[in-house]
């Protein structure tokens, strides 16, 4: 199943869930988990890859604490 998919699906899961007053069925249950372990193992494969964006480096602009004249 494409990652697109699996989201997509989660999304109508909880939109069901929010109508049927907050509770799943147990088939719902059992698709929501296996939708949460394949959204999983796709996140943890971008961690170990490193294929996430861990933000801009801070960049060290600190003065020579001896200038030369």
């Amino acid at each position: 199943m494409r990652p697109p998919e699996v989201l997509k699906q989660l999304n109508e899961l909880r939109e069901l869930w929010r109508k049927q007053m907050f509770t799943y069925t147990p088939e719902q249950q059992k698709q929501k988990d296996n939708l949460l372990k394949l959204r999983r193992e796709r996140v943890k494969y971008f961690h170990d890859n490193d294929l996430v964006s861990k933000g801009s480096k801070k960049v060290d602009k600190t003065v020579p604490s001896n200038p030369t004249p």
